[in-house]
């Protein structure tokens, strides 16, 4: 029985030398370029930092604002910005102590955030009670997704060799999925499979949350958001397919986009704006980077497109140039961790609208979440309006054109997705750097180490 409180123990001194390195990397960094430059010429090195980082930025939004020569001079000055804070230090004789203090904050970062972990509540997996075998298995599988994976990890053949029914599309002859599956469902399928992108995905697990029956996710697309939010195997995908004979049920929700004439679900997220309006073009699939350069300086600016109204939770945002509707929210607050959402069950969608009016401002969305030009809210319902009868929106990467208001909903726990018991599961969140609490760790824990008197 001894095992657990020694393996406690080496992970209490583990997070007390995490937290003592955290503070000396911080306190060395603090203390390098004072003792280098001086105090008023280290104050001055972080403020040409400073200044060359907000004019970097400020030209990136010149550029995608601009055409011709204003566009290339852009261009040349986000290059040079940069080369010429670096400059500025070396002619000081202090780029290798900038460049060293940078590195003590990376230090600093890494190791508090090692000591950190695993000392707030611990949200471990949920007990998964098994789920039943289906019967009747369906899935819809598109050759060509993720550059042909079906083929290359013989999707196919393991699911039909596991009972399943499988349809492959023809990329040649559309085909309506949402049909597919309920024609399926009608001929007694008691569960439905994907292996293709989010899009797909989506029209499928809808016609799954209506019937009320599992839906199986096989993370055969290209990026695999969804899948990636499910904790599933993206580098494998056949490893999915274990969840037909060892899998566990979860309940999550599932969003749509509703309006006059329509109700289309999606698994990720919808998009309206400025991306929505690119994706739309026929020529994005051949050149995105052209295509992009080309279309948003008026997109952008407000000289092309309808100009948008978002409404969510009582916060109303005139004119962004792109608005984010996600089904549950992504994170925000820790860098390493964009795109990802913290959980599929939460019943609200979050919201992400940018608005931004000249470069000051693009500058200013260094600040993050706190940024003015970044409205960040969590609502059970977004309405999307706008000056014109049509809007773009981009409905997991599909693109659409919808009659106006748009309105966003959030079905709580609508759709019942069979995952494999095993699987990677989603990456933790990284704790938020706490300076007192790395203080408190570095004299408390190892306190509590050395203080219990030992027992002969």
């Amino acid at each position: 029985m001894g095992g657990v409180p020694a393996a406690r123990t080496h992970a209490h001194a583990a997070q007390r030398w995490s937290a003592r390195l955290a503070l000396a990397a911080v306190a060395a960094a603090v203390l390098l370029l004072p003792l280098s430059a001086g105090l008023f010429g280290s104050l001055a090195l972080i403020v040409v930092g400073l200044v060359g980082i907000t004019v970097t930025v400020a030209a990136v939004w010149w550029v995608l604002t601009r055409r011709g020569a204003a566009r290339v001079l852009a261009a040349v000055l986000a290059v040079a910005a940069p080369l010429a804070v670096l400059a500025l230090y070396a002619a000081a004789k202090l780029l290798w102590e900038v460049l060293l203090v940078a590195a003590l904050w990376g230090v600093a970062v890494w190791a508090g955030r090692a000591a950190l972990r695993g000392t707030g509540p611990r949200s471990g997996r949920r007990a998964e009670p098994s789920a039943a075998r289906p019967a009747h298995a369906f899935f819809i599988m598109n050759p060509r997704s993720g550059g042909g994976k079906v083929e290359r990890f013989a999707l196919r053949e393991k699911a039909e060799a596991l009972g399943a029914r499988v349809v492959l599309l023809d990329p040649a002859r559309p085909q309506d999925v949402a049909e597919l599956a309920r024609t399926a469902v009608d001929d007694g399928a008691d569960l439905l499979g994907v292996a293709a992108g989010d899009g797909t995905q989506a029209l499928v697990a809808g016609v799954a949350a209506e019937r009320d029956i599992p839906f199986l996710v096989v993370s055969a697309g290209t990026r695999n958001h969804f899948a990636m939010d499910l904790g599933l195997d993206r580098d494998d995908p056949s490893a999915c397919l274990d969840a037909l004979t060892d899998g566990v049920e979860l309940r999550i929700d599932l969003g749509f986009v509703s309006g006059p004439a329509t109700d289309r679900p999606f698994v990720n997220n919808a998009s309206f704006g400025a991306y929505a309006a690119v994706v739309q073009s026929p020529a994005y699939r051949d050149d995105k980077v052209r295509t992009i350069l080309e279309l948003l300086p008026d997109l952008l600016t407000h000289r092309r497109g309808p100009r948008l109204t978002a409404r969510a939770a009582g916060t109303t945002v005139d004119e962004p140039q792109a608005v984010l509707v996600s089904n549950n929210p992504y994170r925000t607050g820790d860098p390493a961790g964009l795109g990802l959402r913290e959980r599929l069950d939460s019943g609200v969608l979050g919201v992400l609208a940018v608005k931004v009016e000249n470069a000051a401002e693009a500058a200013g969305l260094l600040r993050g979440p706190q940024a003015a030009g970044l409205t960040v809210v969590t609502a059970p319902e977004v309405v999307v309006d706008a000056d014109a009868d049509e809007i773009e929106v981009g409905v997991d990467g599909e693109a659409l054109v919808l009659p106006t208001p748009v309105r966003c909903r959030i079905q709580p726990r609508a759709l019942r997705v069979r995952v494999p018991r095993e699987r990677p599961g989603v990456p933790p969140p990284q704790p938020r750097m706490a300076w007192h609490r790395l203080r408190e760790l570095a004299a408390e824990v190892g306190h509590i180490a050395v203080s219990r008197p030992a027992r002969g």
